[in-house]
């Protein structure tokens, strides 16, 4: 048995599940829902702290680990962290590097 995960428009959903009942597959019932119903309370401009925050906590770092390995200052991390300092790209890059995801989830 494998399960399957697509992404695609939403106008095609159905053509899509008919294809893959031909197929043989079935459709599973879920109950996830989106992010941002989840959690409203993150704003477009606090998500790359978020990312941030999260991607630290991942690797399990402190904040003051992650500016020993970036070279950044442990209060410039907290303030990313908590939407008070822009991440601008080459920043990113770096916290992606040390941090092993893409850059772009920081900006």
């Amino acid at each position: 048995m494998v399960e399957l995960c697509f992404t695609g428009p939403a106008a095609k959903r159905q053509e899509a599940m008919d294809c893959l009942r031909g197929l043989g597959f079935e459709a599973k019932p879920s109950d996830a829902i989106p992010w941002r119903t989840a959690f409203p309370e993150i704003t477009d401009a606090a998500l790359p702290g978020v990312c941030l925050r999260g991607a630290r906590a991942r690797e399990g770092l402190t904040q003051k680990q992650l500016s020993e390995i970036t070279g950044v200052p442990a209060r410039h991390i907290s303030e990313m962290e908590n939407g008070k300092r822009p991440i601008g790209r080459a920043m990113a890059k770096r916290l992606g590097t040390a941090l092993g995801v893409g850059y772009k989830v920081f900006l």
